[in-house]
């Protein structure tokens, strides 16, 4: 329990960093220079303004400056960087696996929101990751790295596939290349296998989100709704509980 809240404590401040790189990456700004400040009157956050979450309660969601609202996002990521930080130590022990996993799960939480923001997916940040999920699984033992190459190309070529399809029966497009990126960076972490786990979970989990939205018409059918946060769901999904239900539907089905 106590290595749990200090792995949970960890995470909050990593998400901190993570709420740094969301706002930045965008438009092309350092991500460690200059400190943290706020956007709207440019003063330095102090350090006892910068503690995760605990400083937005006690601040009220304002800039102690100029009164400005901080967004929602800042505490939200923190929050789920701290548990799922928790979550994937507790699940994999303290291993190069863990870190070989939250490198993937850091990765996908920055996506997520920029694309929630901006509609778009960082190409540099995508190979990046994607190149590092190659090089370091020689050194995870339940993965290989002819695996990784495997599962980076067959998870961008799915959704290049889906693409183009979509585009020759309609003559618009759907999805965006930036969702590619994120499926090559996931199948290069998890391998091709949960590649299609991860498409199974994205699907239905946006096809509910979408429904939703449109039955509080917050949305319309004709309005884009970025997918990379599904794609990142799923990958979620995948990592923790993928072993668990592949093997029940090889199960079910008898192989």
């Amino acid at each position: 329990m106590g290595i749990c809240l200090i792995l949970f404590v960890l995470g909050l401040f990593i998400g901190s960093f993570l709420n740094v790189c969301i706002y930045r990456i965008p438009e092309g700004k350092s991500v460690v220079w200059p400190p943290s400040h706020c956007p709207k009157c440019g003063s330095p956050i102090k350090p006892y303004d910068n503690i995760p979450v605990i400083s937005y309660l006690i601040l009220k969601g304002k800039c102690r400056s100029c009164g400005e609202r901080i967004s929602w996002q800042y505490p939200v990521v923190e929050l789920l960087t701290g548990l799922l930080t928790a979550a994937t130590v507790c699940r994999f022990g303290l291993s190069f696996s863990s870190f070989y996993y939250l490198l993937l799960i850091y990765y996908l939480i920055v996506v997520s929101f920029i694309d929630l923001k901006t509609m778009e997916v960082p190409v540099r940040l995508s190979y990046g990751t994607l190149l590092s999920g190659l090089f370091l699984s020689f050194f995870v033992p339940e993965h290989s790295f002819k695996e990784a190459v495997f599962g980076a190309s067959f998870g961008a070529g799915v959704i290049l596939f889906i693409i183009e399809s979509y585009y020759v029966f309609t003559g618009k497009e759907g999805m965006g290349y930036g969702d590619a990126n994120i499926m090559a960076v996931v199948g290069a972490f998890l391998g091709w296998k949960k590649v299609l786990l991860n498409l199974f979970a994205a699907s239905f989990v946006g096809a509910v989100v979408g429904i939703g939205l449109i039955l509080l018409k917050n949305k319309s059918k004709e309005n884009p709704l970025p997918f990379g946060p599904f794609l990142s769901a799923g990958a979620l999904i995948a990592l923790f509980f993928g072993d668990v239900l592949i093997n029940w539907y090889l199960g079910g089905m008898g192989v």
